[in-house]
This record gives structure tokens, sequence and C-alpha cells, in this order.
């Protein structure tokens, strides 16, 4: 599928009439709109995708849909009575002048959201997916205020950059395949402090009474990878849809709010007046699409000068110790994306028992081109340029101390019980660089516009490399810098890609 040639086409006649497959009813606007219409009139039901009635193809389109679409009020977007978060806010009273006292129920706000209409308002560049400037980026942890309105400082929210969605499928499956690895080498360990390890990456844990009670602050004491958000909290594409669905539009996944009555959820959570706005189907479908993303690739320049240059670089950037984090090549036991995730958590589909039986796909086959690489004897190669762990890139303050990664007060659920002593907010997941040549800006804020400051910029257990750099010639750091610019995301339709 080519999506700036094609897919356009697809979805708008997919958006502009029923799908003889799909099993869902077709949505309507209620009394007062019905001059307008939803912009996707059609769920898709997971029985679709169960009794095999939809094609990859089919599926895919579905979610890309999901993605680039703006929802609109006949499609259930809004929350008025719930917080980003998920949790029930306070209906308002009003004033004589009709004005909101105590609550602030607002159709959209940048902090604490709604605050965009479409996954793709963000995720854009270069391509739909992709990353996003700094004028998209998000609050992370505003949204579980009522609403936050003003206050953007630290104390409220983590300001976060938009990351680009490339390469998640064979990132969520490397995250999957380490966990079973770290699980069952820690099962067993008896109490004290023990080095684990999963494709070639090592994580110190302590264990008491045949618990985890505390990690080097790489990983949480689940030891389940979370590859997706920069503190490494999510686990699955899923998990972020159906957050992000939420957060973003007040959009509602039915298998979180729908069918959790134990919590007191109901078919119409947030009391919009719209029940199921996003099917278990449906969250299939933006999962799968979001899966078969291109993976990024190394996109060499044509002059012999030019490719000696980013070959010197690449050797640079070994030596000066970058790869020790920036890992630049690992493993993949199976090709096969698999949804959903078994690591899952509860109101987020986990496997069959949630009415989710496994749906499957070959990334070296299927989907957006270029596509993971083939390895030997059934493996492939993931060239991510991340070890997959949360790292402090903190320095003790000091003198004239530059504390740029560390400047976040709310800790997003990263443990601060680690052997350093240091607070959770001063790990991030080791950043991706298979992509870093056309997603700048750079940063966890976004507010850092070249590649040599954010080199530059690294503290705490980057120093030592971030200081080797420092030490090189110009012309070395120039080779760093060409090298890095080689990794991009190439846009569908344009075939200029180079991966060898």
């Amino acid at each position: 599928m080519t999506r700036t040639s094609t897919s356009i086409a697809v979805l708008l006649g997919l958006a502009a009439s029923p799908f003889s497959a799909f099993a869902a009813t077709e949505k309507q606007c209620p009394p007062g709109l019905e001059a307008d219409s939803p912009t996707v009139p059609l769920s898709l039901e997971q029985t679709d995708i169960n009794s095999g009635a939809l094609s990859f193809d089919e599926i895919n389109d579905h979610g890309e849909l999901l993605f680039v679409t703006k929802f609109n009020t006949c499609d259930g977007r809004g929350r008025p009575e719930t917080t980003g978060g998920g949790a029930k806010r306070a209906i308002p009273t009003f004033d004589d002048e009709g004005r909101a006292v105590g609550a602030n129920i607002v159709a959209k706000t940048r902090s604490s959201a709604p605050d965009s209409d479409a996954c793709a308002g963000c995720h854009a560049q270069p391509e739909p997916g992709g990353a996003g400037d700094f004028v998209a980026n998000v609050f992370v942890l505003a949204q579980t205020l009522d609403p936050l309105t003003q206050d953007i400082d630290a104390t409220h929210a983590n300001d976060r950059n938009t990351l680009a969605m490339h390469g998640s499928g064979p990132i969520e499956m490397l995250a999957r395949e380490m966990t079973v690895e770290l699980q069952a080498a820690a099962a067993g360990l008896p109490d004290g402090v023990h080095t684990i390890s999963s494709k070639g990456v090592d994580f110190q844990i302590e264990i008491s009474g045949g618990a985890v009670v505390a990690t080097d602050g790489g990983i949480d004491h689940d030891l389940i990878i979370k590859p997706f958000h920069q503190a490494g909290k999510v686990i699955s594409l899923r998990e972020f849809s159906t957050n992000a669905m939420n957060h973003h539009h007040g959009m509602q996944a039915e298998e979180r709010f729908d069918l959790n009555p134990a919590k007191g959820f109901d078919p119409d959570y947030d009391n919009d007046g719209y029940e199921r706005e996003l099917t278990i189907g449906d969250q299939t479908a933006i999962s799968i699409w979001q899966a078969q993303l291109s993976t990024p690739v190394q996109v060499k320049p044509r002059g012999k000068a030019a490719r000696k240059q980013v070959r010197k670089g690449e050797k640079i950037f070994d030596d000066v110790g970058c790869t020790s984090c920036h890992v630049p090549e690992m493993a993949l036991s199976s090709r096969d994306f698999v949804e959903p995730n078994p690591f899952n958590p509860p109101g987020t589909c986990a496997g069959a028992a949630d009415g989710c039986p496994d749906y499957s796909f070959d990334m070296t086959k299927d989907g957006d081109k270029p596509r993971l690489k083939k390895g030997r004897n059934g493996t492939a190669i993931i060239r991510a340029y991340t070890d997959m762990k949360r790292h402090n890139l903190c320095d003790d303050p000091g003198p004239g101390a530059i504390r740029w990664f560390c400047n976040e007060e709310l800790a997003q659920g990263r443990p601060d019980d680690a052997f350093e002593g240091k607070p959770g907010t001063e790990y991030f997941l080791t950043r991706k660089l298979w992509d870093v040549g056309n997603t700048d800006p750079y940063g966890h804020r976004g507010d850092v516009t070249t590649i040599t400051e954010a080199i530059l910029l690294h503290g705490g257990e980057g120093r030592a490399s971030r200081d080797a750099f420092e030490a090189s010639s110009v012309d070395d750091q120039k080779a760093v810098v060409a090298f890095l610019k080689t990794l991009q995301i190439v846009p569908q339709g344009d075939d200029d890609e180079d991966d060898d």
C-alpha cells in the first residue's frame, strides 16, 4: 500500500459508504445534527477480524482511517464528564450568566486536553505516523486534572515532544521478547542483588522474599520492557492508542470503559450521549496499522566522499562509546507481529479471554516499505540504535551545570528506588536513533534544534561518551552528525531509500 498515491481515495471510499464485510451498525448524528455525518460512520467488530472476513489490507485501511481522520461530535468526540486519565469528574454548575462554576468543562484545552482532532495532527512528520514539531507537544499527566486550563509548569505536567511511530511494530515485539527472557532469568533467584540480561543488555535487580524490590532504574519491578513514552511507561501500541484516544480526542474504547462494570464503567461513561465510540475491532485495526508502518533505514548519500564521511562518522560514534546504549542492531527471534500483547494491563485486551484472540502478520513481508529485514533461521534484524533500557542522563548539580534532560518533576511511574538513589524523573528510555535524520527537533521537550546540541547535553550515564565527542576534532564531530542524519523515515512513494 502506498499512502501518498492510493490510500486517501481508499479511505474516503471506506468512509463514504458502508463496507459490506463490517458487522457494526452505521453511526448516525443525533437529533439537531442530522444535516451532518460522523467522519467514521462504521466501526470494525472484532468478530469481523476473528472470522477472517477481512483481509490484512482492509483491516489496515480502517486503522489508517482512525489515525488520520478528524473526529467530530457525531463520532463521540469529547469527554465532558471524564478526565484524560479516565476518571470521573464533577458535572459543572452554572451561574446566572451561564459561566461554569467549579469544574470547568471545556470542549478543548491545549493543556489537559482534548487538544487534537486527529492522531495525525501531531504525528505528521515526514508523513502520517511520524513525529511532531514543538507546537505538537503534549503535557503528560496534566490529563488527570479537572481540567488544567492555565498553569502548565513542571509541577503539573511533563512537557513532551511527539515521537514517530514508524518501526513501532518491531519495537513492541522486541520488548516482548526481552520481557520473556528477563522474567525467566529472574525466576527462582535467591534474595540479593543480581544481574540479568536479554539481547546483550544487562539489568541489575534486587530480590527480597522472592520479589523484585529495586532495580538499576532501567526497568520496572515487574520486569516488563515498556517501549512507548519517553519515560518507558506504556507496554503496547494498543495501550498507547487507547490512552491517547481518550486523552487527546475524548474517543473512548469500549474495552476500557464500556465493558468494565466492576469499576463503575458503562456504555456512555463520559456522558456525551455516544456509546461504543471505539470498538475492540477498531482498537485492533489502529494497533495493526501503526505496527505495519515502515521501518526507518539508512539513506546513504550518493557521492563517494560523502559516503566515506558517513562511514567515518559511524566508526567514531562507536569509538566514543555511544553504542553502549544506542545499540546499533538487535535480533528478533520471530518475524511476526502478534496482536494483542499478553502483558497488556487490565482494560486493554490481552488475549482470547478478553475477546481478542491473536492476529498476526509477518513484518518482513506485509505492511509499508521499507520493511523489517530478515535474519537467518526465521529471525529478523532491528537496527534501531537503542538498548530498550531507561538511563539516568543527569549529573549532580554544580556551578554552571546544564540539566537540560533533567527538568521534569513528575515521575510518570518511573522508579524512585533505583540503586543510584536518584528520583524516577531522571530516567528516560534510550532514544531510538534510526529515524533521527528527519524527526527533529530533539530532546524530550523538542527544544533542542541540532544533533550536536543533543549530544553535548548528555550527562550522567552518557557523560563519558559526551565528553569524548566534545574532545574530538570538528571534522570528526561533523562526520558523526553526517552519519546520524542518514538514519531516516522514508516516506511512502519515495523510491530513494538506500538501506543496504
